[in-house]
C-alpha cells in the first residue's frame, strides 16, 4: 500500500514542502517551510534568497524560485538540496520524526499532477523524487536509531562484563 501525499492532504499533509515546519540552516536562519528552503537554493543572489525566506506562503516562495536568476550548478545539486533540507526538517523535529517512523515501509508518494518531477506527474508515471527521498530519510533515522539502541545495549553488556569480576 502506499501512501499518497500533498499539502493538501489532510492526514500527511505534513510530509509536503509546503507543511509549517520550521527549518533552521547552519547560519541559523530560520526558513518558514522546506518549500521556502529550497526554492532559496537556487540563486546565490543574497536579494534573491532574502526575499524567498520572506515570502508569507510558499506558493510564493515556490513563484519567486521560479524567477530568480540560477545558480550554474542547479541541475546537478537540486536532489542533494532537496535530501539536506528533508533531512534537516525531519531531524529538527521529534513529532515529524515519529510520524515518518509511523508510515512503516510504505511506499511515499508526492501525489502531484503538476510535477512529474518530485512528484507522480498527471498520469501516475512521475518520478516521485520527493517521496523517494522521504524514504531514504526514514529508512536513515530508522538506522540512526537502532545503531544508537546497539550502542547502549553493548554498554551495558560491557560493563555487566567488567562488574562480573
Amino acid at each position: 500500500m502506499a501512501i499518497f501525499f500533498n499539502s493538501q492532504a489532510k492526514e500527511y499533509n505534513w510530509l509536503s514542502c509546503f507543511s509549517p515546519h520550521p527549518i533552521v540552516d547552519l547560519k541559523k536562519a530560520i526558513w518558514p517551510t522546506a518549500e521556502h528552503a529550497f526554492q532559496a537554493q537556487k540563486t546565490k543572489d543574497r536579494g534573491w534568497r532574502t526575499a524567498i525566506r520572506r515570502a508569507e506562503h510558499p506558493a510564493a516562495a515556490k513563484r519567486l524560485g521560479g524567477n530568480c536568476p540560477l545558480r550554474k550548478d542547479w541541475e546537478a545539486v537540486k536532489m542533494d538540496m532537496m535530501y539536506r533540507i528533508q533531512k534537516e526538517k525531519f531531524a529538527q523535529s521529534t513529532e515529524l520524526r515519529n510520524l515518518l517512523i509511523a508510515t512503516g515501509d510504505e511506499e511515499l508518494v508526492h501525489s502531484a499532477p503538476w510535477d512529474r518531477f518530485l512528484g507522480n506527474g498527471p498520469d501516475g508515471w512521475g518520478k516521485n523524487h520527493l517521496g523517494l527521498i522521504l524514504m531514504r530519510v526514514r529508512k536513515e533515522i530508522i538506522k540512526e536509531i537502532a545503531d544508537d539502541v546497539y550502542k547502549k545495549l553493548e554498554e551495558a553488556r560491557e560493563e555487566r562484563e567488567e562488574n562480573r569480576y
